[in-house]
């Protein structure tokens, strides 16, 4: 439920839940919209998680309720005249948030710099310096507190949309009150669902604009799935004479099931099946060190030779296709869409990008010009250019700065693409 995917409209993807409450002939509800997040258990950042990421879109809390990928797009535009406020919008818009606004606008042909600062556990956005009245203005991306909270109030907004109100307000349930009140599924009664776009499609979603948020999500999805009650899942629905079938009622878990993973996280539940698949594939222990889905953390390390692996075991998998689809294409899209352009790799080399401070990585397939399909892993680790930095800061050096690290990994990945001889 995201405006990217919904060409940019907030509300499109909670239209057909809401268009189901109007066919069930809801038109008023008398009391609380509550938002139940309680589905995933654990905090809402991926361990190892460092706080100076969390303000940003790539550091999104995550939510068994998310929406808009947990996060608001900021708008900042010169006022009228010099001297006064600029203008700040979110979208979508909310009272979730509130929003300080120290800016001003400054007369033509003077410098933009606006600063961003929304502190860790608020829902207060700073936006403070200058933009010039020429300006056509500044976006950014911010990173939200309790993202169910704004799921329930951007649904609640969009049921007054449609006619139906709410009397009373929004509130969030977490895993946590949900321990001491667990929910009785029997006493509830389904007014609507939306299934989500195929896993296909949500994995493309994820690599190739390399979205933190949908692969930590993804984890906690699996370690969910691993529990005792996730049987549910393959419950089967009653089949109709005219051959339809009705789905099945809430389920429970069996009498007496046994959770071996009662007390765990859903991100630690999902790391241990990850670490499973990985041995499962060939990948030597050691190899991999994981702690959350994403690989935002600094502690998640693993080996160029364990990344080779897994890449040929995908190649070879029933989902090959699939996988090698979902990887950005070198020129054409994704994270390398304005990399590699007008060289043997455009089009061809098909990888995922990854970056932290001074660590550029590139993984993924290319076709040589002999024809062989490679795997390759390049992972530039604590690398930094001390030559360029210097370059860079000091425009009237005279000279072109040297290459980037991006740059050094493309050449490699050009290489391949163009090599004419034959591996062993």
């Amino acid at each position: 439920m995201a405006a990217r995917l919904n060409g940019g409209d907030y509300f499109k993807g909670l239209d057909p839940l809401i268009t189901q409450l109007v066919n069930a002939g809801v038109r008023r509800i008398e009391g609380d919209l509550v938002g139940d997040e309680s589905f995933f258990a654990g905090p809402p950042f991926g361990s190892g998680w460092e706080w100076d990421d969390l303000q940003a879109y790539y550091g999104a809390e995550v939510s068994a309720l998310t929406i808009d990928d947990n996060a608001l797009d900021l708008f900042v535009k010169p006022a009228d005249r010099a001297g006064i406020p600029c203008r700040i919008t979110t979208g979508p818009p909310t009272t979730l948030v509130t929003l300080i606004n120290r800016t001003q606008t400054s007369p033509k042909g003077a410098e933009s710099r606006i600063v961003v600062y929304r502190p860790v556990g608020e829902n207060i956005i700073y936006v403070s310096g200058r933009l010039p009245i020429d300006s056509s203005g500044y976006y950014s991306s911010v990173a939200v507190h309790n993202p169910a909270a704004l799921f329930a109030g951007l649904f609640k907004d969009a049921l007054a949309q449609r006619g139906i109100a709410v009397t009373g307000r929004t509130r969030v349930i977490d895993w946590k009150y949900r321990e001491v009140t667990p929910l009785d599924l029997t006493k509830l009664i389904e007014l609507g669902s939306v299934e989500s776009m195929p896993l296909g499609d949500i994995v493309r979603e994820t690599l190739k604009p390399s979205q933190n948020l949908y692969a930590q999500l993804l984890l906690l999805q699996v370690g969910e799935r691993a529990r005792p009650g996730a049987w549910f899942g393959s419950m089967p629905g009653t089949v109709a004479a005219d051959g339809s079938v009705k789905p099945a009622a809430f389920p429970q878990p069996p009498p007496n099931a046994f959770d071996a993973h009662a007390g765990q996280t859903s991100e630690e539940v999902g790391v241990e099946v990850l670490n499973d698949f990985l041995a499962q594939i060939g990948v030597k222990k050691g190899h991999v060190l994981l702690e959350e889905g994403s690989g935002l953390s600094r502690r998640d390390v693993i080996t160029p030779e364990a990344t080779v692996a897994l890449l040929s075991y995908m190649s070879r998998s029933r989902w090959a296709e699939v996988y090698k689809n979902a990887l950005p294409v070198a020129g054409v899209d994704g994270t390398l869409q304005n990399r590699m352009k007008g060289t043997a790799a455009a089009g061809n080399v098909r990888a995922k990008t990854g970056s932290l401070r001074y660590v550029y990585t590139l993984s993924g397939y290319v076709i040589t010009a002999a024809g062989e399909h490679l795997a390759f892993s390049i992972m530039l680790n604590n690398y930094y250019s001390a030559e360029r930095s210097a370059a860079l800061r000091d425009s009237s050096a005279g000279r072109p700065a040297p290459p980037a690290p991006r740059d050094d990994l493309d050449a490699i990945a050009i290489m391949l693409a163009g090599f004419t001889g034959r591996s062993r």
